[in-house]
């Protein structure tokens, strides 16, 4: 039953008899218009048109419940539409109570007048939506019961006084008017002023002003508060909680649960507070801020639109087994419901991804800093949601200034604690569509990050001999000067192939296969070892020394301590935009031969010395210089001008990419400051195109093949089968790389694009999978704190000036 109702029973002894048809009309209906539906007038009122329906149908079980989302449309049993009334309310046009046994003539004249003006006021059962908000917000949070439990029930759910009191002044705020006779209540202004506030990034300062000049334009009697202080206050019990806990200065542990009360590191026995000395406010070395995930999770149900969208994943899935257009068609999503029928039965149980980078709050300023936030994604939404910021849940606050590295494990155990819970016990979970609670479940099926992120997610080393965390310990890798190349991708190709055979790789033969992919259970019996490792950045830690067969493990990782982790696919993914990003970089920092990003340097050179191949490159001595002699990517200066004078008279259509003439530099020859997209447009629309006629057939070739690869991967749909050619397409097009340009040319970026089309039938489009979104969120989050920044020292540069035109 309702959350502002007594029990039913109660209701029953209390209310009037029944009343019989030839009496409707002298019945009181305007308790149907009443907003406030805890009041007692609405409940006598709805048990008075209970006893009223089952009178005129005494011999039916059920009738057409006439609430405002039912609308007479679906029958339902007399409890259940008594529950319905008071928790959604009646429809007000339902004034000829017809369908439940009154004639059209029994409507006195009060109650067809009162029917026109509701049908003037009231076209499309208008509501003030903040109402509507806070309705399902009190459902979905307070209530304990469903809507369709029986009144006995009802009676055994308890509701806190201190929460109801919370809702009762927030439901008043809703029904108190904006200022006399005014359509929009205080409530929602309020709202809508804050959130043009937060578009436009007004200060605090600027808000105060811009109420003041409000307040004095409206009518006398307006409502509205009259400062940002007092308007946060009253929107506050309608916020989401964050949660502060301590953590040790050399990120050994937190402060939290059975340490909560520490006062000293239990690993390091460092001491808890940056400043203790008696007199003041105790403040700690650092806080991790943490935003419990489960609330927010439960508030997507709460809303009718995004409570249905939740189920979008199961109500559109797709005939066609060979697409992939979202995760729901992935092998990923379809072994989970295979491996789990019980999480898979229920379409609400939230599927997440976990986003995590480091960002400079200060932007590119001279202050050395990097925060860690952790964002977890639902993909239970549709395409057109599923990446949206609204639906990005910011989790996890890591603090600074540097770098948690490996010790992020530590700041993740309150969340991974949380999603344990979400997956053994659940959550109930008021849903707005059914209107009725269900117990929510969630589990975490891979994470997003960069390559260097992955590493510290994961617990796999990305530097070194064997930094392919897919390959694992059959990387294939050789030391060069000062650098290590990962070559060896014939090992790739079919056993037959021609190219296995040949020496203008590196002078032998390849007979290896394919390296074989570890299973959850393989890397966990690697991990195992792992398992006592111990956190921290304590000084006192000294680094271990390595020896050549060591693991290729940096820990065991704190998401194996979720139960369905080991038997994932897919656990990390790598990530197509800094993959597209470095392997641009490569190309372009070699063909235009800018200095410190070519790969075509004298080293280079040497290292095709030492191997013993392609000798018509190797350094020529002429007295006492060496001359390096041209290759076939080599570009004469005014080639390089003509390249560059065509990307820079390219224009776009709007919105497609950035203005990348801006970083065009023909006196020096070179394409500078290029941001992610613009090496994604580049590699994918550009070079091909910019650099016909300049390079021979087979270079220009193989750049071709390269820019389609990623056209075909960063599709909005994919097809199996294509992707199937794909992943022989990359081989063959590094292969042919391996015959262009020298081993330098190839770092780990480059190698780890024989693996997306694998992850793409895994997993499905990169879109849902790439950093993208997660880097633009980022960026929003620098502007907001830039610009605090930027205000703040601004405003004491202006005191000081001030202060000195006085003088």
């Amino acid at each position: 039953m309702s959350f502002f109702t007594h029990s039913s029973s109660e209701n029953t002894a209390n209310s009037p008899p029944p009343v019989p048809p030839s009496q409707a009309k002298a019945m009181d209906k305007s308790w149907i218009n009443l907003n406030d539906r805890r009041l007692q007038q609405y409940k006598d009122g709805v048990t008075a048109f209970i006893k009223f329906a089952h009178e005129n149908n005494p011999q039916k079980e059920k009738i057409r419940c006439p609430c405002r989302y039912c609308a007479n449309v679906f029958f339902q049993t007399y409890s259940v539409v008594e529950n319905h009334l008071l928790i959604n309310g009646m429809q007000t046009s339902y004034i000829e109570w017809t369908c439940h046994g009154e004639t059209a003539q029994a409507f006195s004249d009060a109650d067809l007048s009162r029917r026109d003006v509701n049908d003037l006021n009231n076209t499309n059962e208008q509501v003030d939506e903040i109402q509507e908000i806070l309705e399902d917000i009190h459902r979905g949070t307070f209530m304990n019961s469903t809507p369709n439990n029986s009144p006995d029930e009802e009676c055994d759910n308890i509701i806190d006084k201190d929460e109801t009191d919370i809702f009762d002044k927030l439901l008043k705020d809703a029904q108190r008017d904006l200022y006399p006779g005014s359509d929009l209540s205080m409530l929602s202004a309020l709202v809508k002023l804050l959130h043009i506030k937060v578009l436009n990034r007004w200060t605090n300062k600027s808000f105060n002003m811009i109420l003041e000049f409000i307040k004095s334009i409206l009518p006398k009697g307006e409502t509205l508060p009259s400062s940002y202080y007092e308007s946060r206050k009253i929107l506050s019990d309608l916020g989401l909680g964050c949660e502060k806990i301590h953590a040790c200065k050399n990120d050994c542990a937190l402060f939290w649960k059975h340490y909560e009360d520490k006062e000293e590191c239990p690993e390091c026995m460092e001491s808890r507070w940056k400043v203790n000395d008696g007199k003041g406010k105790k403040i700690p070395h650092k806080i991790l801020r943490y935003f419990p995930i489960t609330s927010r999770l439960q508030r997507l149900f709460m809303s009718r639109k995004t409570a249905h969208e939740m189920r979008w994943h199961k109500e559109n899935q797709f005939v066609d087994e060979n697409l992939l257009r979202h995760p729901v068609d992935s092998k990923v999503w379809k072994d989970f419901d295979i491996s789990f029928p019980w999480f898979a039965e229920d379409s609400r149980n939230v599927r997440l991804a976990l986003a995590s980078d480091g960002f400079n709050p200060f932007g590119n300023m001279s202050t050395s800093y990097s925060m860690w936030p952790v964002i977890l994604i639902p993909y239970n939404l549709p395409p057109w949601n599923c990446m949206s910021s609204e639906f990005m849940f910011m989790t996890l606050l890591i603090p600074g200034p540097v770098a948690p590295g490996k010790e992020i494990d530590v700041y993740l155990k309150p969340l991974i604690e949380e999603l344990n819970d979400l997956w053994v016990n659940g959550i109930k979970t008021y849903d707005s569509v059914s209107k009725n609670t269900f117990q929510m479940h969630a589990a975490l099926l891979w994470t997003i990050n960069d390559f260097p992120a992955y590493g510290i997610l994961s617990g796999h080393k990305v530097h070194g001999y064997k930094a392919c965390p897919i390959c694992d310990s059959e990387t294939t890798s050789q030391y060069l000067r000062n650098k290590i190349c990962y070559m060896g991708h014939r090992r790739f190709l079919p056993k037959e192939h021609k190219w296995r055979k040949s020496r203008k790789f590196n002078g032998k033969h390849e007979i290896r296969v394919r390296p074989q992919i570890l299973s959850g259970d393989e890397i966990l019996s690697e991990m195992e070892s792992l398992k006592d490792l111990k956190f921290g950045k304590h000084p006192s830690c000294k680094k271990r020394k390595r020896n050549l067969h060591e693991s290729t493990w940096t820990k065991k990782s704190v998401f194996f301590e979720l139960p369905y982790w080991r038997s994932l696919t897919l656990r990390h993914n790598l990530d197509v935009m800094h993959i597209e990003k470095n392997i641009c970089d490569n190309i372009l920092g070699t063909l235009l031969n800018i200095e410190g990003k070519t790969k075509d340097t004298e080293k280079a050179r040497l290292d095709l010395q030492d191997m013993g191949i392609r000798h018509e490159l190797h350094l020529q001595k002429q007295g006492e210089k060496f001359l390096k002699p041209p290759a076939s990517y080599t570009l004469t200066p005014k080639e390089i001008e003509g390249f560059l004078n065509f990307v820079r008279s390219i224009k776009f259509p709007d919105g497609y990419a950035a203005n990348i003439s801006r970083s065009v530099h023909i006196r020096n020859g070179k394409l500078m400051g290029l941001k992610s997209h613009d090496c994604h447009v580049l590699l994918q629309r550009i070079l091909p195109l910019g650099l016909r006629g300049y390079l021979n057939k087979d270079v220009h070739n193989a750049i071709s093949d390269l820019s389609r690869f990623f056209r075909i991967l960063c599709a909005k749909t994919l097809r199996l089968d294509v992707l199937e050619k794909l992943e022989d397409m990359i081989v063959n097009t590094i292969c042919q790389f391996e015959m262009i340009f020298p081993p330098a040319f190839f770092d780990i970026m480059v190698h780890l694009a024989v693996h997306l089309p694998r992850e793409a039938r895994l997993a499905g489009p990169v879109q849902y999978r790439w950093m993208y979104p997660i880097e633009r969120l980022l960026l929003v989050l620098v502007t907001f704190i830039f610009y605090i920044y930027f205000i703040h020292y601004w405003h004491k540069f202006l005191l000081k000036f001030v202060y000195m035109l006085e003088i």
